[in-house]
């Protein structure tokens, strides 16, 4: 057992788990945030991402004690009284169906936002698609969900990058 301490979604949290505790099950079942959802164990669909210290990270793959005094932030920490630019997108564009995949695709999407922001460079629809490579989805045929990132990075990089 190790004592792990991180910042999870502005929060101080402190917990002993065994060294194999990966960040999901960490999250999902000793902080009971369990908008992080695990659909592969193995890192290829995307449905596990969270932000660590501000980066997309597959949680499903990297451990809890690996981030002693890290900064997490989840699905459910993304919102700031009202919904994030993205999760709004989402909804207004219809990038979601059964919502399994959504909180990686959107914890994902705002990186992509903020990387591309940060770099000056244009987000295409063909940069996103390529950008969500590593995210699965297998309701929605990815078309609402580029729509919806377009329009989110516009109104994010309105508001400064939010």
């Amino acid at each position: 057992m190790t004592n792990v301490n991180m910042t999870v979604n502005g929060k101080a949290v402190s917990r002993d788990v065994p060294d194999e505790t990966l960040l999901s099950e960490f999250l999902r079942e000793n902080l009971r945030l369990t908008g992080t959802h695990v659909g592969c164990d193995t890192s290829q669909c995307g449905a596990c991402v969270v932000h660590v210290s501000g980066k997309a990270v597959k949680s499903c793959s990297t451990l809890a004690v690996s981030l002693d005094g890290a900064d997490v932030t989840t699905i459910e920490g993304l919102a700031d009284g009202d919904l994030h630019p993205m999760q709004k997108a989402f909804t207004e564009h219809h990038g979601l169906q059964c919502g399994f995949c959504t909180p990686g695709m959107i914890m994902t999407s705002v990186d992509m936002v903020h990387r591309y922001n940060a770099a000056g460079k244009v987000l295409t629809s063909d940069a996103i698609r390529n950008e969500l490579d590593g995210n699965i989805c297998r309701c929605t045929g990815y078309h609402n969900i580029v729509r919806a990132v377009e329009d989110a990075a516009s109104k994010m990089e309105a508001k400064g990058g939010s």
